[in-house]
């Protein structure tokens, strides 16, 4: 079985692979205080609750962009696991071609959704990545990566509303049921949540102008990306798995089986 964790800035999610299924998906919260024996302490409960045997993990791969919490959840696989994790980054096989000015200031995460884009659907595709930050980003028909948008995410941005006003609350992201607010909390929610799904149907109309195309595939991953679906315009994939499935991949494409 392989093990693939992706940690991200607000959640680290945890993948077990058994001969390329997904039999296990976890979450917990990115805390850059954590120790790698809390990490292992954590992990082993979450293989317990799940009936993962880890004695059977024969393989482990991370993506990151929080660097403190990297070396505590390696230490954490290796320690539980016995086995080395491999970490996305420069010179791992990805079979990726990436088309930014510096291609090794990509972020981990990016190189695996595009990777799972890449081998799962047509292309050319916009993938969009709704977590602590939205991020939209496109394959061109021979897979190769040209870019990125970044805006904040729906939490920073009711985070944003509420800290930086003398009278807005916190507030969560419910469902909203129409644009026009007639309450505070109400218009927020428009404000976050349909804001958000504007923002999503103006950008792949501006990719696929851009990348001279009628129509791409879009897959949505992240996890406000069920909360937004509703209120988007365009319709595309829901894919919740989708930077687990880009590690399993790079996982295979750097294994001395391959």
């Amino acid at each position: 079985m392989i093990l693939a964790i992706d940690a991200g800035n607000t959640n680290i999610c945890i993948g077990v692979f058994d001969n390329d299924k997904l039999v296990m998906e976890s979450r917990v919260d990115t805390n850059s205080a954590r120790m790698s024996d809390q990490y292992a302490i954590m992990f082993d409960d979450i293989f317990s609750l799940n009936n993962v045997d880890k004695n059977k993990i024969n393989g482990a791969i991370i993506s990151s962009v929080v660097p403190p919490v990297t070396g505590q959840i390696k230490a954490a696989i290796e320690k539980l696991c016995g086995v080395e994790p491999l970490i996305v980054g420069p010179g791992v096989k990805t079979g990726l071609n990436i088309k930014i000015d510096d291609p090794s200031t990509l972020g981990a995460d990016l190189v695996c959704g595009a990777v799972a884009a890449k081998e799962l659907y047509k292309t050319p595709c916009i993938t969009i990545d709704l977590g602590t930050a939205n991020k939209i980003y496109a394959l061109d028909k021979s897979g190769a990566f040209l870019g990125v948008t970044i805006a904040p995410g729906v939490r920073i941005s009711f985070e944003a509303l509420s800290r930086q006003t003398a009278a807005l609350p916190l507030i969560s992201a419910d469902p909203v049921k129409k644009a026009i607010g007639t309450n505070t909390v109400d218009s927020m929610r428009s404000g976050v949540l349909i804001g958000v799904a504007c923002m999503i149907d103006g950008f792949i109309e501006r990719f696929e102008q851009e990348m001279g195309l009628e129509k791409a595939t879009v897959v949505a991953t992240g996890g406000f990306a069920a909360t937004i679906k509703p209120y988007c315009k365009r319709e595309f994939i829901l894919n919740p798995t989708l930077i687990l499935e880009g590690l399993r991949i790079i996982y295979r494409k750097n294994s001395r089986r391959n």
